[in-house]
């Protein structure tokens, strides 16, 4: 069976379900739907957070998607995440990279313009399938900038650069906003290879201290109350733009994860 790689979101791609190392452990979940099986799973690092006050902390963000047939997977197109109240995002005063400055960029050409805005780095895999042919894996490195914060709203700039069919960058937007008293995130991956890409894994780090006012901030804070952070998709959306005969022309998915920490003071 050939193994599949999904694009972030996002990150939400499933952009706020981090997964890292808890006790040694990543903390997961499996949704199916169709032929799709997703893994996705989240934590934060240090796991050891105030009740209270908010910390500056480093989130691993880890999805993969195979089918249960072994044939291509739909591609990931957009995640819709939510995220309680205990983990918020700074952005102001952090350096910014405009869309534009990433999307016919190499990686290295992209840190050339924008790096002093990365927030996180980490790799993905994604499969070219193009018809009668023999599908091509290939590895990206992921590098994710700030694009910004106004008016309430955070954007980010998931950057991936792939080599085939032809040397593409693929620039996953995501926007994150307040929603009650917790945290909305949308993620919109455009089209790879023409339809024919679809991401099979991922695994990226989240986080940046720096100075805003005189005082140490990070990019992204969390605080520990009840021992866990709650993270709900109500919307994973997969479409299937290379044709995959059996399989449904898209496919959404919802799920919910509980991420473990631990509270002190």
């Amino acid at each position: 069976m050939r193994r599949k790689l999904m694009l972030a979101l996002a990150a939400a791609a499933v952009l706020s379900l981090g997964v890292a190392a808890v006790a040694g452990a990543l903390t997961t979940t499996t949704l199916r739907a169709g032929n799709l099986i997703v893994t996705f799973g989240g934590g934060t690092s240090p796991t050891k957070l105030s009740k209270k006050s908010y910390t500056p902390v480093t989130a691993t963000i880890f999805g993969k998607v195979k089918t249960s047939d072994g044939t291509h997977p739909s591609a990931l197109r957009e995640a819709v995440v939510d995220i309680d109240k205990d983990v918020k995002i700074n952005g102001k005063g952090f350096p910014t990279c405009k869309p534009g400055e990433l999307e016919a960029r190499s990686t290295s050409a992209a840190l050339r313009v924008c790096g002093d805005s990365v927030v996180g780095k980490g790799s993905a895999h994604i499969e070219i399938a193009f018809p009668e042919q023999k599908p091509i894996l290939v590895t990206s490195p992921i590098t994710v900038f700030s694009g910004g914060q106004h008016g309430g709203t955070t954007k980010l700039l998931i950057h991936v650069f792939i080599t085939v069919p032809v040397p593409a960058a693929i620039v996953t937007q995501v926007t994150i906003h307040k929603k009650g008293t917790g945290v909305h995130t949308i993620s919109k991956v455009p089209v790879a290879a023409g339809g024919s890409g679809s991401a099979m894994d991922f695994k990226f780090q989240l986080g940046k201290s720096y100075r805003y006012k005189g005082k140490k901030v990070g990019f992204f804070e969390a605080r520990c109350p009840d021992g866990v952070f709650k993270v709900n998709a109500s919307k994973v959306l997969f479409k299937n733009e290379a044709h995959e005969a059996g399989a449904a022309a898209q496919t959404v998915l919802k799920g919910a994860l509980a991420v473990p920490c631990k509270p002190k003071g």
